[in-house]
């Protein structure tokens, strides 16, 4: 046999050999695509796509610490100084709909405060589509006129129930006419069995809101009426807001239908000596803004009810840097029925996201 014989023999024999192996070679598996966040900006600053999904998700938050001197809300409260702290999560979503934005908002809180373990409140928890909400949050006698003044205490008169399950229809016309109806649960919130004693253990009925607001220019006004259907009463808002550049007010009126009582919508944030004292026939609040520069801004709000409460507050609401509150408060309460009054202050630091 000659080298060109034996050569080709072995290429041969090469051949059949990796042939025959050829089924057990290891096979690398081709890399899945990289999905890379995108941003959702039809809803919004910081909503981003959900892999996989058109669901539009943003979740942002706070961090919170203040010390708080006395209680502007309770003249018997001698607990001096109180050290408080916060952290929220807020987590919305956003999906497109043939009926507008399917959307959800929730808002986790978790407190804690010297001497005591730290509490978890399920704040908002609530479903919107089509100008439609179902679910929990503060109630539109609140929100529809947009709460009351730019200051910590702003409800040391009573201005409304805050958390409560609901199902609201809200209404903007794109004209500045605006308008809201709601059925609020009449077993939950502040007064939500009753203030006076009524009994509220057959009770089904929910609580009715209603309002009504326009506004034009530098100018709105809003009006709102809520009905307590376990004590049968209610009360009416209206509030006219005006923001000039230089600065903002506001001025709000509140009457309640029986001022002998109280109710869900006419009803009192008091303590110890002044947990009953709500506003009596009417109740009054006013307030200014004045912003002193981009980072500066100084609020006052004064409010008087016919069962003579007077409340004053003022603050100052300083951003060293952008999402950094630093904010020192003095609120000052006199209830002229029971001859006491109290002296308050806070100072907050926040932090959002």
């Amino acid at each position: 046999m000659n080298i060109k014989s034996l050569l080709l023999g072995s290429a041969a024999a090469l051949a059949a050999v990796s042939g025959a192996h050829a089924a057990d070679a290891v096979v690398a598996a081709e890399p899945e695509p990289l999905e890379y966040v995108r941003i959702c900006d039809a809803y919004g600053a910081g909503y981003f796509f959900i892999p996989g999904t058109e669901t539009c998700l943003k979740i942002g938050g706070k961090v919170r610490t203040e010390g708080e001197w006395y209680d502007a809300y309770n003249p018997n409260n001698v607990r001096g100084t109180l050290w408080h702290t916060r952290a929220e999560l807020n987590i919305n979503t956003a999906t497109d709909t043939e009926y507008g934005p399917l959307k959800t908002n929730t808002i986790l809180r978790w407190d804690w405060q010297e001497g005591g373990s730290t509490s978890t409140n399920l704040l908002w928890a609530y479903i919107s589509l089509g100008g439609f909400t179902v679910g929990k949050t503060d109630s539109w006698f609140n929100q529809f006129t947009g709460y009351a003044g730019d200051v910590i205490n702003d409800d040391v008169v009573y201005d409304g129930p805050y958390e409560l399950n609901q199902i609201t229809y809200n209404y903007d016309a794109g004209n500045g006419f605006t308008a809201v109806i709601s059925l609020e649960d009449s077993n939950s919130g502040v007064g939500a069995h009753g203030s006076n004693g009524e009994d509220s253990s057959d009770h089904y009925a929910p609580d009715v809101v209603a309002g009504a607001g326009y506004k034009a220019g530098a100018w709105s006004f809003k009006v709102v009426g809520g009905y307590d259907s376990i004590v049968e009463e209610g009360a009416i808002k209206a509030r006219v807001d005006a923001d000039f550049g230089v600065f903002s007010a506001f001025l709000m009126g509140g009457w309640n239908t029986d001022g002998d009582k109280l109710n869900k919508y006419a009803g009192s944030n008091g303590g110890g000596d002044a947990a009953d004292i709500g506003w009596g026939d009417w109740a009054v609040w006013g307030g200014v803004g004045v912003p002193i520069n981009d980072k500066l801004k100084w609020n006052l709000q004064l409010a008087y009810t016919d069962s003579k409460i007077f409340a004053a507050t003022t603050n100052i609401k300083w951003n060293p840097v952008k999402n950094l509150l630093i904010e020192p408060e003095v609120s000052y309460t006199n209830w002229d029925s029971i001859n006491e009054d109290q002296w308050a202050g806070i100072l907050r630091f926040e932090r959002t996201f």
